[in-house]
């Protein structure tokens, strides 16, 4: 368990009453708990915004006083979750491009599969992430943000090394990273408040659009 945040503890020591577990509740829960209990509460029309910490502590089955010893507030709980979805998510599609022998085009159909199996995931990890980002608070947007950014960087990486093998010259990979990366992500939003049965229409449109941005990349000739 994580060491207990000093004002909260000092909050909970000076209580006049020691505090009432009540029936069904845990006398000590972990920070996984209740991430993993919040995460049952929010879907494609519910953000982690919108919970409250009563709602979470009851999933988690603690009394709200429980929630301080793991985290400061509700903010402090979402920026978790936001960094858990980003890592997890990370994670998944570094596995997919992993597992593909070679080729851009089999390389991206293969991440934007993970990406979309990742969407209808029952974690529902990626919720958070395309929904924090617009409906959050500022610290739940600018750490969204800096997810966004470790996909950035790891994709610009992997731009670079898939025209090194083909030979080929590429304009601007950061640019063309960050363009696929909010494209692909603005999909996904889109994406959550539709049937799973379109999933393989968006699978193939997402992953020619990916293809047509990396083809200008390689194609655009540098300013003069």
């Amino acid at each position: 368990m994580a060491p207990a945040n000093n004002a909260a503890d000092a909050n909970l020591s000076a209580s006049a009453a020691p505090e009432d577990h009540g029936p069904g509740r845990k006398p000590s829960i972990s920070r996984e708990d209740i991430l993993a209990a919040a995460l049952k509460l929010i879907g494609p029309h519910r953000s982690v915004s919108t919970l409250s910490l009563r709602e979470v502590a009851r999933e988690a089955g603690i009394a709200p006083n429980s929630f301080y010893r793991q985290f400061r507030d509700m903010d402090e709980l979402a920026v978790a979750l936001i960094d858990l979805a980003g890592r997890s998510l990370r994670h998944i599609i570094g596995e997919a491009r992993q597992r593909v022998a070679g080729g851009k085009r089999s390389v991206i159909r293969s991440s934007v599969e993970a990406f979309m199996e990742q969407l209808r995931a029952d974690d529902k990890l990626l919720h958070v992430l395309l929904r924090e980002g617009t409906v959050g608070s500022d610290a739940f947007k600018q750490a969204v943000d800096r997810e966004l950014q470790f996909f950035e960087e790891e994709l610009r990486l992997d731009l670079i090394r898939l025209a090194r093998l083909d030979h080929a010259t590429l304009h601007e990979p950061a640019l063309a990273a960050k363009a696929i990366t909010r494209l692909v992500f603005a999909v996904g939003a889109t994406a959550m408040d539709l049937p799973p049965e379109k999933d393989p229409e968006l699978v193939e449109e997402l992953s020619t659009m990916v293809r047509m941005i990396v083809t200008g990349a390689r194609a655009l000739p540098p300013e003069r």
